[in-house]
C-alpha cells in the first residue's frame, strides 16, 4: 500500500502545483491590470499639466489665439500683393522672351540630318 499511497500523494501534489500556478497567473493579470490603470491615471495628470503650461505659454506670449491669426493673416496679405506687384513687373519681359523663342526659326539643316538622309538614300 506504501507505492498506491505514493502515488496519491505525488497526485495531489501535482493538483496542488497547478493550482498554485493559476492563482500565480490570475495574480500576475491583476497586477497588469492594476499597472495600466496606474499609469493611465499617470498619462492623464501628465496631459494635463503640459496642456496648462502650453495654455499659460499662449496666454502669455500672444494672448488670445484670434490676434496671432489677424498677424499672420496681415502678413499673408502683404506677401501676396509683394507676388503680384512682382509678377506684373515681369510679365511683359516673360512674354517677350517666349515670343522671342517661338519666332526664333532656324532655316539651316542640321549636318546630322544631311548625312542621315544620304545614307538612307544612297547618295
Amino acid at each position: 500500500m506504501n507505492s498506491g499511497s505514493g502515488i496519491q500523494e505525488l497526485m495531489a501534489a501535482e493538483t496542488r502545483a497547478s493550482q498554485i500556478v493559476a492563482e500565480a497567473r490570475i495574480a500576475r493579470g491583476d497586477r497588469m491590470k492594476q499597472a495600466k490603470v496606474d499609469a493611465d491615471e499617470l498619462i492623464k495628470t501628465y496631459r494635463m499639466e503640459q496642456q496648462d503650461a502650453f495654455d499659460k505659454k499662449a496666454a502669455a506670449d500672444g494672448g488670445s489665439g484670434g490676434n496671432a491669426s489677424a498677424k499672420l493673416q496681415a502678413e499673408t496679405q502683404q506677401d501676396i500683393q509683394a507676388m503680384q506687384a512682382m509678377f506684373h513687373k515681369n510679365a511683359q519681359k516673360a512674354v517677350d522672351v517666349l515670343l522671342s523663342k517661338c519666332c526664333e526659326v532656324s532655316l539651316g539643316v542640321p549636318t546630322a540630318r544631311v548625312r542621315s538622309t544620304q545614307k538612307l538614300y544612297g547618295k
